[in-house]
């Protein structure tokens, strides 16, 4: 009795009932591979998946996730996915050819430099008014006006913090560190004192002033901008030899609000050096002596000088001695050792220790007061310069500096 469902005429010879085993090259034709499932465009939702609202049957699968769609036939058909992924790989090609394009029509320049103030300077020589006197560097001090004053970078201190109307007080601690900083290695820095180095100091500066600076140190010149002594402290090797590395020093900062993008930083200090004589019988200890220095800088700080640690000095104003006038204090000091004799006449009147009124005067001479030098004492008055040989009006007066701090 056949059964509903068969074949009319029964199931045809040599094939098996539903128990036999499929032959696979009778259904290839209606069976999908796994590739072909992978790569169907459209996939079914789970059960789960299409229990949601408004929920689809069947969602589409781009090329990116398939690796590839392709037909029945095994051919490739380019979908959706693959059509966003052309677009995107074109539109970043696009953006990195006009990326290129702009870069060379509209090459980046950067800022140019030298927009700095150029440094303008006075260096005055004080010659001795007696005979310069010797000794071991620590009776020298002892014996000095230097006697109470600090040693080294201790006797740069800051002055009382405060804002400024556009600065705040972080900034203004900043720029009067950096103003200590230029004061320790432009004064204080053996090899910069010896002439071996410049560059502790150069990298302190603005690089608007690189140029000035570098010819200075090179090609000094007496002339109020490229004397070397304008920018550090220099003694010429071939006379001289720092005899004691505690220097002492003594002085002050002030700092104002300039502009409302410039802070500026005002220094005054005194440095005091033993030195000797470079060879010869006086090449000891004994026959050291005292070498004086004031120093009147004006720094300036913008806003990128702050965050780069930099400074513009602009003006400087130098005061050293005892030290002959007919030598050129502009590449390095020269200073007269122990035992020298007195290399001018006229009234003593310049003290770089105390206050007072200085006469500036570019290019001429001081005089070295008494109490410039050890075992002696200050005379009473004010500080000013008596330049010899000076011409009328070649001289201004400026406004007094604060006295250093004992």
């Amino acid at each position: 009795m056949a059964v509903p469902g068969d074949p009319p005429g029964g199931t045809p010879d040599g094939i098996g009932g539903g128990d036999d085993e499929l032959r696979p090259d009778e259904y290839r034709s209606v069976v999908f591979d796994e590739d072909f499932v992978r790569a169907a465009r459209l996939q079914e939702f789970s059960a789960e998946e299409r229990m949601g609202e408004h929920a689809r049957a069947v969602r589409s699968r781009s090329l990116w996730s398939s690796g590839g769609p392709s037909s029945a036939q095994g051919t490739s058909t380019p979908g959706r996915g693959a059509r966003q992924g052309m677009l995107l790989v074109l539109l970043i090609a696009t953006a990195f050819a006009v990326a290129v394009y702009m870069g060379l029509r509209n090459p980046y320049v950067p800022p140019p430099g030298g927009t700095a103030e150029p440094l303008s300077s006075v260096v005055v020589p004080l010659a001795p008014a007696e005979k310069v006197p010797g000794g071991k560097p620590t009776d020298l001090y002892e014996k000095s006006r230097a006697a109470d004053y600090r040693v080294g970078a201790a006797g740069i201190t800051l002055p009382a913090l405060r804002r400024t109307q556009h600065f705040t007080e972080g900034q203004v601690v900043a720029a009067l560190s950096i103003a200590k900083d230029y004061l320790v290695q432009s004064s204080l820095d053996p090899d910069v004192l010896s002439g071996a180095a410049s560059r502790p100091v150069r990298v302190l500066l603005d690089p608007g002033q690189l140029t000035q600076f570098d010819q200075s140190m090179t090609a000094p010149s007496g002339d109020g901008r490229y004397a070397a002594t304008g920018w550090l402290v220099r003694f010429d090797p071939a006379v001289v030899l720092v005899a004691d590395t505690r220097v002492r020093v003594s002085g002050t900062l002030a700092f104002r609000e300039l502009t409302p993008e410039v802070l500026e930083v005002t220094t005054d200090h005194t440095f005091v050096y033993a030195v000797r004589p470079v060879g010869g019988p006086a090449a000891t200890l004994d026959g050291a002596s005292l070498f004086t220095v004031r120093r009147e800088l004006r720094m300036r700080f913008d806003r990128e000088d702050l965050t780069a640690r930099r400074t513009e000095l602009t003006s400087a104003y130098v005061l050293a001695g005892p030290q002959d006038c007919a030598s050129d204090p502009a590449a390095g000091f020269r200073p007269l050792t122990a035992g020298s004799d007195p290399t001018t006449v006229g009234p003593p009147a310049t003290d770089p220790y105390t206050d007072g009124r200085p006469r500036r005067t570019a290019g001429l001479c001081g005089v070295l007061a008494p109490g410039g030098t050890p075992t002696a004492q200050p005379p009473p008055g004010e500080r000013t310069v008596e330049p010899s040989g000076a011409t009328p009006g070649s001289a201004a007066p400026v406004s007094p500096a604060p006295a250093p701090a004992g």
